[in-house]
């Protein structure tokens, strides 16, 4: 086990909580956003859910991974359905390597001549 999410995400709430407290319109912000986005009516948690996983996976975000586990989980979804959303998030990743390298070597091409 790389990281015990079932350790890791109520230290995690603790400190988003603390956070919270020396940053209330901070965190209040933010918990606006995202039960707006929870209150879409468009897409079904499950849905929600994968889609959140792989963005958090290309955003490096371990908190993001430990608690959007948990409500893929909590909404349904299969370990298959879990590892296909992973799929697009590495083949996104690799895309925007991708786009980017040919955005560094054209920087790259305007400096050097």
């Amino acid at each position: 086990m790389l990281i015990d999410t079932d350790d890791y995400a109520p230290k995690l709430k603790q400190a988003i909580g603390e956070l919270g407290a020396a940053a209330p319109a901070t965190l209040a912000g933010f918990q606006a956003l995202d039960g707006a986005a929870a209150r879409s009516g468009t897409l079904d948690a499950k849905t929600r859910e994968l889609i959140a996983l792989a963005v958090a996976v290309t955003t490096r975000c371990d908190g993001c991974i430990a608690l959007h586990s948990a409500a893929a989980a909590k909404a349904g979804a299969s370990r298959d359905e879990v590892a296909q959303a992973l799929s697009v998030a590495i083949a996104l990743n690799a895309g925007a390597a991708l786009v980017y390298s040919a955005r560094a070597l054209d920087a790259f091409g305007q400096q050097s001549g």
